[in-house]
Order: structure tokens, then sequence, then C-alpha cells
């Protein structure tokens, strides 16, 4: 006769039956993991592909400006004749620069699936740099933007306008890289507050 404990274990022995409440194990938490993880691929190809278009304007943004000389004459205008031009361009460039640097790192991330350097470094690295130089790169091309509709009523426009029409195809093409980098500074303060509530730069 077996005794009531050896009932409340499910038999006794080796050869009882096992209990209908005993833990089954289930591949959700390996699911879980795999969604998650493929998740934040996504998220970090989409901040890859924002890297890449504030790249590309801001680089074409400098081009256009530093290109921006209409003739050989001491008369003709040219844009470092201009302090808001040299400030378009300077802050366009440095902006090209360190999107270059971002989607390395982007896609060392999504490569290795670990961070350039070390995690609470690269998030307050990126959601840093990309506040600072958005308001460098807004700055800039607000001031373009004032001088290019000041230079609109003088003779400079009346005889160049090719001058003044190239100077304000920079300047809208700043603005659209001031867009994209303002896109990865929200993904990248996101990345912030997940670190600081959950310890990690990403969670589902």
């Amino acid at each position: 006769m077996r005794s009531p404990h050896s009932l409340r274990n499910g038999g006794g022995g080796g050869g009882g039956t096992p209990s209908p409440h005993a833990r089954i194990p289930t591949p959700h938490h390996h699911f879980h993991s795999t969604v998650s993880v493929q998740k934040l691929k996504r998220f970090n190809s989409l901040i890859l592909v924002f890297r890449l278009s504030t790249f590309c304007f801001s680089l074409a943004s400098a081009v256009f400006m530093i290109t921006n000389s209409r003739g050989s004459g001491s008369d003709s205008p040219r844009w470092y004749d201009f302090d808001a031009f040299r400030y378009v361009f300077a802050a366009n460039a440095i902006v090209a620069v360190y999107s270059l640097f971002e989607m390395i790192a982007s896609v060392w991330e999504i490569s290795r699936e670990v961070t350039l350097f070390p995690e609470i470094l690269q998030v307050w690295f990126d959601f840093g740099h990309d506040q600072a130089f958005a308001y460098l790169l807004l700055s800039a091309d607000s001031a373009g933007t004032a001088l290019a509709i000041t230079l609109k009523g003088t003779d400079t426009c009346k005889v160049t306008s090719a001058f003044c029409v190239q100077s304000t195809i920079s300047i809208a093409l700043g603005f659209a890289g001031f867009l994209f980098l303002g896109l990865s500074s929200l993904l990248s303060g996101f990345r912030v507050v997940c670190f600081v509530i959950n310890g990690s730069r990403f969670h589902f």
C-alpha cells in the first residue's frame, strides 16, 4: 500500500507516472529572444538609413556651397566672402564626417550585435552628439537663409543669379540633413531612455 506522501509525489519509485502539474519546457523564451533580436536589427537598420540620409544631404550641401564661385574677377561673388555661407559649409562638413562615423558604428552593431564603444558610452555619445550637431546645423542653415533672403534684393543676385540659386540649394540640402539628423536624435534618445530604465539600449 502506498503512503499518502508517495501519492502526492506522483507515485513511488522510478515507475510512477509524472504529475499532470509538472512543468514542460517550452520554446517560448527562445522565441521571444529571437523576436527581440530581429526587432533590434530592424531598429538599428532604421537608424542606419537616417544616418545615411543625413550624410548624403549634408555632404551635398557642403559640396554645393564650396563650389559656389562665379567668375574670376575680384568683384565676382564667392561663398567664402560671406560669414553665413562659411558657417553653412563648416556645419554641413562637420555633420557629414560625424554621420559617416555613425554609419560605421551602426554597421558594426548590426553585423556583430555589439556596440562599437561600451554600451553606456555609446548611447550617451550618440544622443549627445546628435543633439549638438542638430542645433549646429539648424543654426547655420538659419543664418544662411537670412543672408540668402537679404542678397535677393541686392546687385549680387541681379548680376549673378546662379550664385544665389546655388546658395539656396545648398541651404535647402542642409535643412534636409537637419531633418534626418533630428530623426536620428529621436531614436538615439529612445535608446538612452531604454538604457536608463532597463539597463540595456533596447528592450521589447
